[in-house]
């Protein structure tokens, strides 16, 4: 089975690669499609995003495809960034001026009033319009300056109060098991191991939503 990732965040394919990985699944990404135009992220919810970039990516190269939309919410700032989190700071942003205005949007609030989530929503999509979303939520709390070197976006200024660490400084094999990608992963993996089942049975029709859902 070939899965094609919607998205050129090599720290994203990296994750995703890493927890999906099986036996005869092939994994591609837009970096090996660079024709595919940039997909305009203009929905109000996780959900209107991911689904736009796996159907006009799955459209595009006749492959299943699958595409995330992640953010952060912090509720103090009435959920912003949120679907906003990769161009907080502006298009083109880049992670450390996304953190650097989060944490001056923040600056002075105590620690009760810093509480944040990730939020990660994927849709597996087929090229028959057959998709199937999956969610996945991570609690933290945003710190007063940026640690650790091992993630990416606000990783490092997301402090997960269970291991006394940012994200950025849990290692990769850890957050691996507990972020809200993983989360979302993890049930992604379930629908494909269900369609690798289906299409070993004749006649089988993979259970997925119908624009047709996956």
């Amino acid at each position: 089975m070939l899965l094609v990732l919607a998205t050129k965040n090599q720290g994203k394919i990296r994750e995703i690669e890493k927890i999906l990985e099986r036996p005869g699944l092939e994994f591609r990404s837009l970096r090996d499609y660079p024709d595919i135009p940039e997909v305009q992220e203009d929905g109000q919810t996780f959900l209107d995003n991911a689904l736009k970039k796996a159907e006009l990516t799955a459209l595009a190269t006749g492959e299943m495809t699958l595409a995330d939309d992640s953010g952060l919410v912090v509720e103090i700032l009435a959920g912003a960034p949120g679907v906003y989190s990769a161009r907080f700071a502006g298009e083109g942003a880049t992670d450390a001026a996304n953190n650097q205005k989060l944490l001056s949007l923040l600056e002075g609030v105590p620690e009760e009033g810093r509480k944040a989530r990730f939020v990660c929503t994927m849709v597996l999509f087929a090229p028959d319009g057959a998709w199937k979303q999956a969610e996945g939520t991570c609690p933290g709390i945003i710190t007063r300056e940026p640690r650790g070197d091992q993630g990416f976006g606000y990783d490092p200024v997301f402090f997960v109060p269970n291991y006394q660490k940012t994200m950025a400084e849990i290692p990769l094999e850890e957050k691996n098991r507990i972020s809200h990608r993983a989360q979302a992963l993890r049930k992604v993996r379930s629908h494909l191991e269900a369609l690798a089942g289906t299409a070993r049975r004749p006649g089988a029709v993979p259970g997925l939503n119908s624009r047709k859902s996956v």
